[in-house]
């Protein structure tokens, strides 16, 4: 039975950093240009070039909302990372969705949890805040993308963009209930809700309620896009717009940090206005790992982590993904895992488990007992990549992955 999974507390991130300064000048300033059909307006406001915009979420519990790089008295990590990819010409926003949780090497740091969401708390504590720039940093090695630029909100932020448009409608597509982290209590349905229900609604990844919706941090992930264009909905519709645009960048200004001018937010806003915007979701569930304290070289300064939950991404994979957008690399820092043919495993699980992994690759399979039910892969002390690469080839998500001797990966189905 492997050692129970750590706590995680959610975050989240919606086109209210986005559109919060770019929407006033757009419909002040840009009256003529506005009219045009969006392809055109897109084109001649902002190129033909993608733009690939950060967008972060603080977590920072007992901050004000115009203090958006507030560490607080707890977390003040980036819990929502969206890689927002304006296409001016095809006028589309694709809303490459990463993984708060995932394992991201960290040489110069002495952090033994090193997810990618900890650089923006780290980079937080220095004078003056640096956690923005160095999350950009890392998303642009991952992803193989350029970052342009970056826009951060925290809770109360958020929490203030959805009341300052009146709430949203939200589809809840099945019962949840969550007492004890994000406090979310729906029935299936059309809700409206205010900035605080739509907080609870997006937090949740540990439903209580005895279904398959909203259990894990990709589908929170969906959750958030979903979010995202409900608020972009609101904010455009026509029949409110002269109203509720100017009253809601007026209140909400002070509360996005951004590292972009204004002048530039408003050629963004008018290009992107009306866009749709698609989720492009880095990972699956079955990269979610509970990985055991190991020795990992260059993870960071001590070349060691701690146990946690992580997000373990194969590089390969997020370049094939991204490689419509432009990417020409996907790096994470960690050791590149061995090809599937090398790999040297022993099943304790079915004929069924064998034959799946002989699919994906592995060839050198041996059967050597029933299913243990422990869900968990002991890999050669050296060769942690590997241990990660079965772990995830087994598709269950939440596997326990720990060092052990020997020479061949151990599976325990």
């Amino acid at each position: 039975m492997h050692p129970p999974r750590m706590r995680r507390i959610a975050g989240l991130l919606t086109a209210g950093a986005v559109v919060t300064i770019i929407l006033w000048a757009w419909h002040e300033r840009w009256e003529p240009l506005r009219r045009l059909p969006g392809s055109v307006a897109a084109r001649v406001t902002l190129g033909t070039q993608p733009l690939n915009i950060l967008l972060i979420a603080n977590n920072a519990r007992g901050v004000a909302a115009d203090n958006p790089l507030g560490l607080g008295t707890a977390a003040g990590q980036a819990d929502v990372i969206i890689l927002a990819h304006l296409d001016p010409v095809a006028h589309v926003i694709d809303a490459i969705t990463i993984p708060r949780d995932l394992l991201f090497a960290q040489p110069g740091w002495h952090d033994p949890v090193p997810k990618i969401k900890t650089l923006f708390f780290m980079g937080n504590q220095e004078t003056p805040p640096q956690g923005p720039r160095y999350l950009a940093a890392a998303v642009a090695a991952l992803t193989g993308l350029h970052v342009d630029g970056y826009l951060v909100a925290n809770f109360a932020g958020f929490e203030e963009a959805v009341d300052a448009v009146g709430g949203l409608d939200i589809d809840v597509k099945q019962r949840i209930y969550d007492p004890q982290y994000s406090g979310a209590d729906f029935m299936p349905g059309i809700h409206h809700m205010n900035g605080a229900q739509v907080l609870a609604f997006v937090r949740v990844r540990q439903n209580q309620a005895g279904n398959a919706y909203r259990v894990n941090d990709f589908q929170r992930m969906q959750a958030e896009v979903q979010v995202l264009g409900l608020l972009r909905d609101k904010l455009l519709n026509p029949a409110h717009a002269a109203t509720l645009i100017p009253a809601f960048v007026a209140r909400m200004r002070r509360d996005v940090a951004t590292n972009l001018p204004e002048d530039r937010l408003v050629r963004i806003g008018i290009a992107m206005a009306g866009a749709p915007v698609y989720q492009v979701p880095l990972g699956s569930n079955a990269d979610s790992m509970v990985l055991a304290p190991a020795r990992i070289p260059g993870v960071n300064a001590e070349g060691r982590i701690e146990e946690a939950d992580y997000d373990v991404l194969d590089t390969a994979t997020i370049q094939r993904r991204l490689a419509e957008f432009g990417s020409r690399s996907s790096r994470d820092g960690l050791p590149t895992p061995p090809p599937p043919a090398v790999v040297r495993i022993v099943l304790h699980g079915t004929p069924h488990m064998a034959l799946h992994l002989e699919h994906l690759g592995f060839v050198h399979i041996r059967l050597a007992g029933g299913p243990t039910g422990a869900n968990a892969v002991y890999y050669p002390a050296a060769q942690p990549a590997a241990g990660w690469a079965v772990a995830r080839a087994l598709g269950t998500g939440n596997a326990y992955v720990a060092p052990a001797a020997g020479s061949a990966v151990v599976v325990d189905q």
